[in-house]
């Protein structure tokens, strides 16, 4: 038995090493093949939704007035052209697809803390400020499916209850949200060194196989995450109203919603024998090809989604509502090239994931004894979901501060 999982492995590993080529009659008769056909489409689409991506892009780039907000902007409006290009190198290069999907799905997690980090700066754009904020909201409750296992355990004494401090709770959305972005950023290490030595397997679910194991853990870690911007979301949207959140949010969870899970039950239905290939389609692009289409179209899609929101009109130093001082100026240098510049510098993504680690483990038994423990905290409408919580500018601008652009 032994020897026939060996032979199993060693099988597979021999497989992964040498893909098959791609072969397949044609569509019709004349036409082309299957194959052909989603490099065509892939193609369109990535020129189409860059452009268009880049319009926008472009737009935040030249009128970069608020750098603490359109930086963040920029970032996440890199993840359509980034997403196109990756689908398109997976279905022409898809001898080596593992490798352009590992390294350009790192993004995800980039673009996801980038849309966290967008939301704390519409709270206030200095992190002082927003820590002062949130010791003084009243936390409303997880949501589902928490509180039906918050009655498992104890209820609000239990594990899973909620935080009595409004900057606890804060800190723990905030470790939630950059966790992904590490482990991710391990796991493509890993996962690329275990495809270099035919151990990754991505057409597998074995669990000899470093892929299934790979998924896994991508799959609690972004479903965190993800749950943790939208309570962030839920918890502050009356605050931040004014910037129309939930466009912005759709925008996210959609796009990473259907890249990765279509991904995942296609792979699924593949290598667990539901789909078959045939004469005209063969298992490699049902693998590959398919669902690299799906996001190309897909991301045509959302380019145009883009437009209503994350437009840059508001930052338009002539007509933008948010410009609150006539003497602001834009500070992305000629042709936006020092905005994309200082949008794609990681630094401040390195500074949050430490911050978050040095709170996870340093200073623990001294947490109690934070003020906001103590505060008082505002009526927040935690039955209604909905908070009133205080703006930083009504009471946490020091003198001499603006909370305007600076």
């Amino acid at each position: 038995m032994k020897q026939v999982s060996e032979n199993s492995r060693k099988s597979s590993s021999r497989d992964v090493a040498n893909p098959p080529s791609v072969q397949e009659v044609d569509l019709w008769d004349g036409g082309i093949t299957f194959h052909t056909l989603c490099v065509i489409i892939s193609a369109v689409c990535l020129v189409i939704s860059s452009f268009l991506a880049g319009i926008i892009i472009f737009g935040h780039a030249r009128h970069y007035s608020r750098p603490s907000e359109q930086r963040y902007i920029i970032r996440i409006l890199f993840m359509i052209p980034v997403y196109t290009l990756t689908s398109f190198l997976c279905i022409y290069f898809y001898k080596w697809s593992v490798y352009f999907e590992l390294i350009g799905y790192c993004y995800e997690p980039f673009a996801i803390a980038s849309f966290f980090t967008l939301l704390c700066s519409y709270i206030a754009p200095e992190l002082h400020d927003q820590k002062e904020f949130f010791r003084h909201i009243e936390p409303i409750n997880w949501v589902w499916p928490i509180p039906w296992m918050q009655k498992c355990t104890g209820g609000q004494k239990g594990i899973w209850r909620k935080p009595r401090s409004g900057l606890t709770w804060f800190n723990v959305i905030w470790i939630s949200v950059f966790q992904y972005c590490f482990l991710r950023f391990i796991l493509t290490i890993l996962a690329v060194a275990a495809e270099s030595k035919n151990l990754y397997c991505e057409d597998s679910d074995n669990i000899a196989f470093a892929h299934i194991w790979v998924l896994i853990i991508e799959s609690i870690a972004v479903t965190i995450a993800m749950y943790c911007l939208i309570q962030f979301y839920l918890q502050t949207k009356s605050d931040i109203a004014q910037h129309r959140p939930f466009i912005k949010i759709l925008c996210i969870k959609l796009v990473i919603f259907l890249s990765f899970w279509q991904s995942t039950i296609i792979d699924f239905l593949t290598s667990s024998g539901l789909i078959k290939s045939s004469a005209k389609v063969v298992l490699q692009d049902w693998n590959n090809a398919l669902p690299y289409v799906l996001i190309s179209i897909e991301m045509c899609l959302f380019a145009l989604l883009h437009f209503w929101g994350f437009p840059w009109s508001p930052y338009v130093i002539s007509q933008g509502p948010a410009v609150e001082d006539s003497s602001q100026y834009y500070h992305g240098g000629k042709m936006g090239l020092k905005a994309l510049v200082d949008a794609m510098n990681p630094w401040d993504l390195v500074k949050a994931n430490a911050r978050g680690l040095r709170w996870l483990f340093v200073g623990r038994k001294k947490r109690m004894a934070d003020p906001s423990y103590d505060l008082p905290k505002r009526d927040t409408g935690v039955d209604s979901g909905e908070t009133s919580s205080p703006r930083p500018q009504e009471t946490m601008v020091s003198e001499g501060e603006s909370s305007g652009f600076r």
